[in-house]
């Protein structure tokens, strides 16, 4: 059943309107119908099932910005995407709630907005119906958050790039059909020699590591990307040669508020799941929730979140508006990561030895909340990126 979230009844909520509510319980009906109940399944197979992604498509949630002569619903309006994250967050599904939202608001946009023509017209309607799944593949084994130091090459061959190399940490990555690849076109260049080239997955000499076994986010297939002397056809270029590194700052913007949606709505389903057992759960005589240093975490956390929602409410509704800046974005991804991580922290403490239990969301929070401060950018990446518009 859904969580009924415990937010402060002073927290009034503006950004969206009646037709976004009605989307919302819409979006919510499907999530408890159709992920929830297979979630534990997919957390054993380590990825969510192809047939998801189809029913998602199906349903009309799947890249819902794009215009409808690629098979898409059109909608400009940003405030819809990032419902449908908050949604999957409040299920406490993590998985779920990371890998559909990267497909759709993360690796889409880049085909939309740098891909040619014929391009669009042959990736965008199947990654709308869910027949084909998105990946973005930047981060390499010996590289990490530096996007400078990559050393995945791809060398111009007149008709195509041949492309060696690797990549690692891919969200989607097994499951991927489609995926964007950051390559050095021209080692000499630092930046200005980084382009960007999409892939099919079935393309002779890719390869695909085995879903690594992470700490947390269990239902998310995560593995590394290998290339062989790989044939990349001349279309599918992303853009301009030499402009990849560009298309990256600006498109990171949006996948750190995606980040950040995901992490305050996530801490929102802890904080609902622990508020309900502590009134249950009985210990010395009364009930847990009875006691003051209960009440008092209670108090520090409902405060956090309130603050959190209040800010990130903000930023989805300056992005919407074309007015969010990276600086603000990634002040955004670095808080709101450290939020959820500190309340997962203190909900498993609230619920004692059972915190501690797989069975209960909180465990399962725990583990998933982690890596939120690593991926899309270390939040030391975010200090570095907020401290530089501070001084500037």
């Amino acid at each position: 059943m859904p969580l009924t979230l415990s937010l402060p009844p002073t927290l009034e909520r503006d950004l969206y309107t009646e037709e976004h509510e009605l989307f919302r319980e819409s979006l919510n009906d499907f999530v408890h119908a159709e992920i929830v109940p297979h979630n534990e399944q997919w957390e054993k197979d380590h990825m969510v099932s192809r047939e998801s992604w189809l029913k998602l498509g199906e349903a009309g949630f799947l890249g819902m910005q794009v215009p409808e002569a690629y098979g898409g619903l059109g909608i400009t309006d940003f405030r819809y995407n990032m419902l449908f994250t908050e949604v999957l967050g409040h299920t406490g599904c993590a998985g779920p709630a990371v890998g559909y939202p990267l497909h759709s608001d993360i690796v889409l946009p880049y085909i939309l907005h740098y891909a040619t023509e014929e391009v669009k017209q042959h990736w965008l309607p199947k990654m709308v119906s869910g027949q084909a799944i998105g990946a973005i593949a930047m981060t390499e084994p010996g590289a990490g958050s530096d996007l400078q130091g990559m050393r995945t090459s791809a060398i111009d061959h007149g008709d195509f790039f041949l492309v060696n190399g690797s990549k690692t940490f891919i969200t989607n990555g097994y499951l991927s059909d489609i995926v964007v690849v950051a390559v050095k076109t021209d080692p000499s260049q630092g930046a200005k020699g980084i382009s960007l080239l999409l892939m099919d997955s079935a393309m002779k000499g890719f390869t695909k590591g085995k879903p690594f076994h992470k700490v947390g986010l269990h239902a998310q297939d995560t593995c590394e990307l290998f290339f062989d002397n790989v044939e990349v056809p001349k279309e599918n270029l992303v853009g301009e040669v030499g402009r990849g590194f560009g298309y990256l700052m600006t498109e990171l913007a949006q996948e750190r508020l995606v980040v950040a949606q995901s992490a305050i709505s996530l801490a929102e389903a802890y904080f609902a799941a622990t508020v309900e057992y502590v009134k249950e759960r009985s210990a010395f005589g009364k009930k847990v929730a009875d006691f003051q240093n209960t009440k008092y975490k209670l108090a520090e956390l409902a405060t956090d979140i309130a603050m959190s929602r209040a800010f990130m409410d903000h930023c989805v509704k300056l992005h919407n508006e074309g007015k969010c800046d990276g600086a603000t974005a990634s002040m955004a991804k670095y808080r709101l990561t450290e939020i959820q991580c500190k309340v997962a922290d203190e909900c498993v403490q609230l619920h004692g030895g059972y915190g501690y239990i797989w069975d209960y969301l909180v465990a399962r929070g725990y583990a998933d909340a982690r890596v939120q401060r690593i991926y899309a950018g270390t939040n030391e990446i975010m200090k570095e990126l907020i401290s530089r518009k501070v001084l500037s």
